[in-house]
This record gives C-alpha cells, structure tokens and sequence, in this order.
C-alpha cells in the first residue's frame, strides 16, 4: 500500500463538474493498493496518517498530528502510484491491485478512517476526477506499508 499525503489549507475534488468531497484544515491522501495489501497494511497506515506529526505548533515546529488540530481528510483512490517506468515511457500497472480487490480495500480503508472520529470525504472509486489540493508548506510525504 502506498499514500502520498499533501497537507492541505482546503482541497476537493468533483465527477462530472460536481463537487463530490471537500475539506479545509487537513490532509488529501492519494492512495494505491498493490496485489498482498491486506487489512493489516490498512490498520498500519491510518495509525500512522492521524498520528503524522506534520502540523505547526505555536513555535512554528511541525509537532501536531491530525488528531490534535481535528484535521479533515480527503481520500482518493490513485492506481497510478503502482506505475511501473523502468522500461520504455509508458507506465505499466502490473503492481497494481485489480479494480474489484482495490475498491474493496479503499472502501474498508474509508470505514475505518471514519471511525477516528475525523472528518472524512472521498472521491469515487474509478471515476475521471478532478482533484484541486491547496497543498500547505508545501508539506507532501510519501507513505508505504510493509509489503
């Protein structure tokens, strides 16, 4: 499992010229599934994403989680952290899980984010999004499970 978290003033993201999901104060997880993720890597990941001390506190030092500045989370599925360049300019997805599994997986990962008590919002599993992300710092970590 792979996540790129973006801290973010505000973000959100729209299907069809809709707005589907949006958030202030928070992060927007982008997020891929490789073929062994299971609910352990997912268990792993949300400890760490709301325990991420990524946000300033009053001295100006990223010390705060998102638990600590009850921080919102926009969730989007991204397949395309699985793309594979090594050969040729055409990125191949062999690493990444197959539709059905993965959207399994990015629907538990969104229940059990949810149960933090965190606001959560999500884009659509598949959908052509397009995602606008106010990134704040600029502050991008790049997050994998064991796998």
């Amino acid at each position: 499992m792979k996540i790129i978290v973006q801290r973010s003033l505000n973000s959100y993201v729209t299907v069809d010229n809709k707005k589907v999901g949006e958030i202030s104060n928070g992060v927007v997880l982008l997020i891929g599934f490789t073929h062994d993720d299971n609910i352990s890597d997912i268990e792993y990941m949300i400890k760490k994403i709301i325990n991420l001390r990524i946000f300033e506190d009053e001295n100006h030092i990223m010390n705060k989680s998102l638990l600590d500045i009850n921080g919102e989370i926009l969730s989007i599925s991204q397949f395309t952290l699985y793309g594979d360049t090594k050969k040729g300019n055409r990125p191949s997805y062999i690493k990444a899980m197959n539709s059905l599994e993965a959207k399994k997986l990015y629907e538990l990962f969104n229940e059990k984010l949810k149960q933090t008590k965190l606001k959560v919002e999500t884009g659509i599993f598949q959908a052509d999004m397009n995602v606008v992300i106010n990134n704040d710092g600029p502050v991008t970590i790049i997050l994998e499970s064991g796998n």
